[in-house]
């Protein structure tokens, strides 16, 4: 009897492919499931991608479920090479896999371009680095004196020190001082709640117990925030008016240079309520 070849071997090529996958779409649902050589073609898919798999820290089943994904799709069998289309798919899939496990995200955030440039999450005990080289405030030293003068001399970080010159700028150009650090304590609180300045700012146009608590109009109170915020537009993102103020006083722009933007000058000083809190 002479030799037959190998019909299980036709999928190794990418017409013998073609046809296999073009019969397993004809025969519709549970196909996949029930056909022998719908298995065969599943374990050689394994063993082909197992070194791409293992090149990207995976499974060589995860790179064949990805080979499984693509071979069910029609471009893949109207492709002039099925196997390049698959292989293709199957590196891309691995690749956004692997970003996924570093930055501990989904596979679907993790391909899109603007994760692209983050590198992958680290522990600080991981590092060569000690932790206080990233920022001053780990900085601790081991051989000052502590007692309760000390305690009590708390200097402002940063942060608070923009919150008293927010005040600051609020009273000089006409805001009862009262109101002023009420106002931007609030903002503050609200802001550090948001998931973005952007937001904060557009939940806070919309807060009527804000205006209520400290009684005045409308038209002081999105004018504040303006200042304060700055514009969410973001083609205004890096200019004085795009940051606002308190952006503005964090990267260390001085307080007397904020009092010399004309156009913030204004805008603050127009807005400052009346002594009675007119509305």
């Amino acid at each position: 009897m002479a030799d037959q070849p190998d019909s299980s071997l036709a999928f190794k090529t990418s017409e013998g492919l073609r046809a296999l996958l073009i019969r397993l779409h004809r025969e519709g649902e549970g196909a996949w499931r029930r056909d022998p050589e719908a298995t065969a073609l599943m374990e050689y898919t394994a063993a082909r991608y197992v070194a791409l798999a293992r090149k990207h820290g995976l499974d060589q089943w995860e790179a064949a479920g990805a080979a499984f994904d693509a071979m069910r799709t029609p471009a893949v069998r109207n492709a002039n090479d099925p196997w390049a289309v698959i292989t293709r798919a199957v590196q891309v899939t691995l690749i956004a896999e692997e970003r996924a496990n570093g930055l501990l995200c989904s596979t679907h955030q993790a391909r899109r371009p603007q994760y692209s440039s983050f590198h992958d999450a680290e522990r600080f005990s991981d590092r060569e680095n000690p932790l206080t080289d990233y920022h001053a405030a780990f900085r601790v030293n081991p051989n000052s004196e502590i007692d309760d003068n000390t305690m009590n001399d708390e200097r402002p970080t940063g942060i608070v020190r923009a919150v008293e010159d927010a005040i600051a700028l609020l009273s000089l150009l006409g805001w009862p001082e009262r109101t002023a650090r009420t106002a931007v304590e609030y903002i503050c609180m609200r802001l550090s709640e948001a998931p973005s300045r952007a937001s904060a700012a557009e939940s806070l146009r919309r807060d009527l117990h804000a205006r209520a608590l400290l009684d005045i109009p409308s038209t002081s109170w999105h004018s504040l925030l303006r200042a304060i915020l700055g514009n969410p537009d973001p083609d205004q993102t890096h200019t004085a008016v795009g940051r606002g103020v308190l952006l503005r006083l964090l990267i260390g722009e001085p307080l007397r240079s904020l009092l010399t933007d004309d156009d913030l000058v204004l805008l603050v000083g127009l807005a400052a309520p009346t002594p009675a809190g007119a509305r």
